[in-house]
């Protein structure tokens, strides 16, 4: 798998393949992410290619306290390949060179399969509540 930033031509084969992994909300515009992410370290989103082909996302940020992790995505065709851990450790990597202490990431509550995978890289469950305030809406 080649990793690779993120291009504007990308948009709708990334859209496609979040809808494939049962990512996309209705609550959540994902062009209207990506645009937002396209003006904030624009650096830290990335796709990974197999003969030209998208297969996989991560989107990350840091913002001097976290890091955060979100959309990595997988063809399920692809899963359980290593692809998943490969975007994960690159983007760590590239977050670790930054300053970043601890990098941070939220499952949705009942997907079992994504905190076991998650646990296999060596993350944790932080004893936490998530709360989010909505502050645009993308409807």
């Amino acid at each position: 798998m080649r990793i690779r930033a993120f291009s504007e031509g990308d948009t709708e084969r990334v859209v496609a393949l979040w809808e494939a992994c049962g990512l996309l909300r209705p609550w959540n515009d994902p062009r209207r992410d990506i645009l937002r992410k396209l003006t904030e370290q624009r650096e830290l989103f990335l796709v990974g290619e197999i003969d030209g082909r998208i297969m996989a996302t991560v989107m990350a940020g840091y913002d001097g306290h976290r890091g955060w992790l979100n959309y990595l995505a997988v063809d399920p065709s692809e899963q359980r390949r290593g692809w998943g851990r490969l975007l994960v450790e690159h983007v760590a990597g590239l977050l670790a060179e930054r300053g970043c202490p601890k990098l941070s990431l939220q499952v949705r509550a009942g997907n079992e399969a994504a905190v076991a995978f998650y646990r296999r890289l060596g993350f944790q469950v932080d004893d936490v509540v998530s709360m989010g305030r909505r502050l645009i809406a993308d409807d």
